[in-house]
């Protein structure tokens, strides 16, 4: 009988985390979920407390954790504006000294770590779709940069840790995700709609709508995750994860009060600084290298969404 695999996951009782978790341990695997709590939910790992092959631990990634694991996946910190701009300094911190620590972990004990990178690190972009190769525009010192510098710093530390050291790292670079167990109040743009559309509010449209964005569900970014993680060594990304469906956010609104029967109008508000126009996925790479592309299209994962909000609230 093959040895299970013990699996490390920072961030693991947040949205995309308690997800992976859940697959990771349906895989056979181990699964050491370590969270603070500041975004996640014990709510949204309650189903797994149960099963002997999970464990919970309550953890910041800004101090070093002691366990023994054969792959981390480091999805530790805020992803939500309303969030990680309620406190920049500790969201840098968790992204700057969270890479660190767990690298510092991997290198311990020669595990394989993927990082869990963002869209963001292209800030507003001149080229659209964005491809990996693409550098980005981000504003350092804006509202905006303790995530976006904090991410593109972590990518920088694990190219570091594997030219220096050796390890086995994988970077992805995640594109507006969303499903299940997303937090009613994070303020990202479906989770918004479905709320307030669910609470027959007014639905609130930043700037003219007409800024896009790609969306992509839960389970297809998951399936990435792990496809990524189980490639081969010299496949360390970065990679690009997200729906390449392009997608105005009036086009979503109109969408959400579609699938909601609300009565809601759309309310214009002004644009936040340095929210990006154009947001979309050149998901070339995944294809190639990992045989990846999502499958669930918008309607069908906002069925999902929905009924889980309603059922929370």
């Amino acid at each position: 009988m093959p040895l299970r695999k013990t699996i490390l996951v920072t961030g693991g009782a947040g949205f995309i985390g308690s997800h992976l978790c859940a697959r990771l341990l349906n895989a056979g695997a181990d699964v050491i979920c370590a969270d603070n709590f500041y975004t996640g939910s014990k709510d949204n790992v309650i189903d797994l407390l149960d099963n002997p092959h999970f464990e919970l631990m309550r953890h910041d990634v800004t101090f070093p954790l002691y366990v023994e694991v054969d792959e981390i996946y480091n999805l530790a910190c805020p992803a939500s504006p309303v969030h990680y701009q309620y406190d920049p300094v500790q969201t840098t911190k968790t992204s700057v000294h969270g890479a660190i620590n767990m690298l510092g972990l991997a290198k311990r004990t020669g595990a394989k770590i993927l990082q869990a990178s963002t869209s963001e690190v292209y800030g507003d972009p001149e080229i659209h779709p964005q491809t990996e190769d693409y550098r980005g525009r981000v504003n350092p010192i804006g509202p905006r940069g303790c995530y976006d510098e904090g991410k593109r710093c972590a990518e920088t530390l694990f190219f570091d840790y594997h030219r220096q050291h050796a390890l086995k790292i994988r970077v992805a670079r995640i594109f507006n995700t969303y499903g299940p167990n997303m937090h009613p109040n994070d303020g990202r743009v479906v989770s918004n709609f479905i709320v307030q559309a669910l609470k027959g509010e007014d639905l609130t449209i930043y700037g003219d709508g007409q800024q896009t964005r790609s969306f992509c569900y839960v389970d297809d970014l998951v399936d990435g995750l792990i496809r990524l993680m189980n490639a081969p060594d010299d496949i360390t990304g970065p990679i690009n994860l997200g729906n390449p469906g392009e997608f105005t956010i009036r086009e979503l609104a109109e969408q959400v009060i579609r699938q909601t029967s609300a009565k809601s109008q759309m309310v214009p508000r002004p644009l936040p600084e340095d929210d990006p126009l154009q947001r979309c996925p050149d998901i070339t790479l995944a294809k190639k290298a990992l045989g990846w592309q999502p499958k669930i299209a918008l309607k069908q994962g906002l069925e999902k969404t929905i009924a889980y909000f309603r059922d929370l609230m």
